[in-house]
């Protein structure tokens, strides 16, 4: 992937958001409530090739698809995979690990106002279903993945922007295992691996497709949240090796200059104190076989983590994708907050080593159907054009 070698390059973690219909058909599909597929498939190239021109017209550098048409809920995964089932959360049960937060203890009323305000507007809540693991996990269709990426080399070749970075977000083995739970494997190690597994001839797939991989990994880190009592730091290092050691060895066939990784501390909004102090995973973080990692770096809760590459070292032809603009607040940064950002981390690991880029996916979180999400992504571009006149004196 291309470095920053004249200016500070920009790019994003993924999803960003299409037009408010588009966005409202999507979710009826995502439920398995859409009945035209033939519509909604013209109507889901059109979307693309709208996100995708909109990124190139702001200045974006690497772009994506926008992840559009890819909600990750029980339709999405019962199309490719087999060995899986669905039913109701029994007592007790949740449909994702991360409604076992200890902070919805302490934070009790928060999270009841929010899980109604999910409720309301049709998304999960922690009563919802559960995806179980009952057999052997086995790829099911790996056409309808070979559909996503044709779609999304159709809309750059339309657009005449084959020459770009493109890269195609996937989800990491560590974080399947937040809403898949695992009733057949006999250990934690095996379930993993066997996550793993399926997932490679995806990431193999994109890669051969002549894209970038992007592996999205939450579970990393926001896992630690999620065990109560908290466990020692060094159980919680060891259990996300074994995640980075499958997620290796998912990506084996796959050279390390076409992967980038992307981890965050969980994309809900909320007081997010439990949150793992960076420094405390980083070193784990690097061992993942990818050219570059993204990150959280615009938020109050982890702003101020740019200090740890003072004593962390950037292996050589590695690459920071740092977020300067978050999804946790409606305000729009401001490009110089958003140069200074760039600079302590340009300073700390040289400006070629870093890339602008966002706190997580911006698609939806930010209200109005993504319009102030679009917003700071042009603060993303304006604040690199500063930065970069800072750092290369031009």
């Amino acid at each position: 992937m291309r470095r920053s070698t004249d200016r500070i390059h920009v790019s994003h973690s993924g999803r960003v958001s299409a037009s408010e219909a588009f966005e409202q058909e999507d979710r009826l599909k995502s439920r398995g409530q859409l009945d035209d597929e033939a519509g909604y498939a013209a109507r889901l190239l059109e979307a693309t090739t709208a996100v995708v021109k909109r990124q190139l017209d702001i200045g974006i550098d690497a772009v994506s698809d926008g992840e559009l048409g890819r909600v990750r809920s029980w339709a999405y995964y019962q199309k490719r995979l087999d060995g899986i089932e669905y039913r109701a959360c029994e007592p007790g049960e949740f449909g994702s690990t991360i409604y076992k937060l200890r902070e919805r203890t302490r934070f009790a009323k928060y999270y009841e106002e929010t899980d109604r305000a999910r409720y309301e507007a049709g998304g999960p809540t922690r009563k919802e279903m559960r995806i179980i693991c009952t057999a052997a996990l086995k790829n099911k269709d790996t056409s309808v993945l070979q559909g996503e990426l044709d779609r999304f080399r159709s809309v750059l070749k339309t657009l005449k922007a084959e020459d770009r970075d493109a890269f195609f977000p996937v989800i990491a083995p560590g974080w399947l295992d937040h809403f898949i739970f695992n009733e057949h494997y006999k250990t934690e190690e095996e379930f993993i691996y066997a996550l793993a597994e399926i997932m490679r001839p995806e990431y193999e797939a994109i890669v051969n497709a002549g894209f970038i991989v992007q592996i999205d990994d939450p579970g990393l880190t926001d896992a630690w949240a999620t065990f109560n009592p908290q466990p020692p730091l060094e159980e919680y290092r060891a259990r996300s090796r074994l995640r980075v050691e499958a997620l290796n060895h998912a990506l084996r066939n796959v050279p390390e200059d076409r992967v980038r990784y992307h981890l965050c501390w969980g994309s809900w909004n909320g007081p997010h104190m439990d949150d793992l102090p960076f420094k405390d995973i980083v070193d784990v973080m690097l061992e993942v076989k990818a050219q570059a990692y993204s990150f959280e770096a615009g938020n109050v809760r982890h702003e101020h983590e740019w200090k740890i590459w003072r004593d962390q070292k950037l292996p050589e032809g590695k690459i920071l994708i740092p977020g300067v603009v978050s999804h946790r607040t409606f305000t729009v940064e401001h490009p110089e907050v958003v140069a200074d950002r760039l600079i302590n981390f340009a300073n700390l690991v040289g400006r070629e080593n870093v890339m602008a880029g966002t706190d997580c996916g911006m698609g939806l979180r930010v209200g109005s159907f993504g319009e102030i999400g679009w917003a700071k992504l042009e603060a993303g571009v304006e604040g690199a054009a500063l930065a970069s006149k800072q750092l290369w004196g031009r």
